[in-house]
């Protein structure tokens, strides 16, 4: 990942990568959301129970092939999952808008 990566998305990762779902959760705002496979999640709570449900579904490891800004607010980064789930790997691009430090926004699109 590129060094100018912005605190908050290294340490959404990290702690993705970690497991560390409550630390994960926290990098959002309050209000903040995430929208993966086409279902949107509003607030750390729902957050944090679609990372618990992710955890219990498949066991995968993730790899960062790219990341660059997009702009002050937007951050892209390109990641590489491998795992047991159908069709075992998947290119994945995050879309992160930030606000005061936070993850406002996550979009995860493949």
């Amino acid at each position: 990942m590129s060094d100018t990566a912005p605190a908050v998305v290294t340490r959404y990762l990290a702690a993705a990568d970690a497991g560390d779902l409550p630390t994960l959760a926290d990098c959002f705002a309050p209000d903040g959301t995430v929208l993966d496979e086409g279902r949107t999640y509003r607030g750390r709570g729902e957050i944090l129970g679609w990372r618990e449900a992710l955890a219990g579904t498949w066991t995968y490891t993730s790899s960062v092939t790219a990341s660059e800004p997009v702009n002050a607010q937007v951050y892209r980064v390109n990641v590489r999952v491998e795992g047991d789930f159908p069709g075992g790997v998947a290119d994945l691009t995050y879309r992160f808008t930030l606000r005061e430090g936070l993850i406002e926004d996550l979009s995860i699109v493949g």
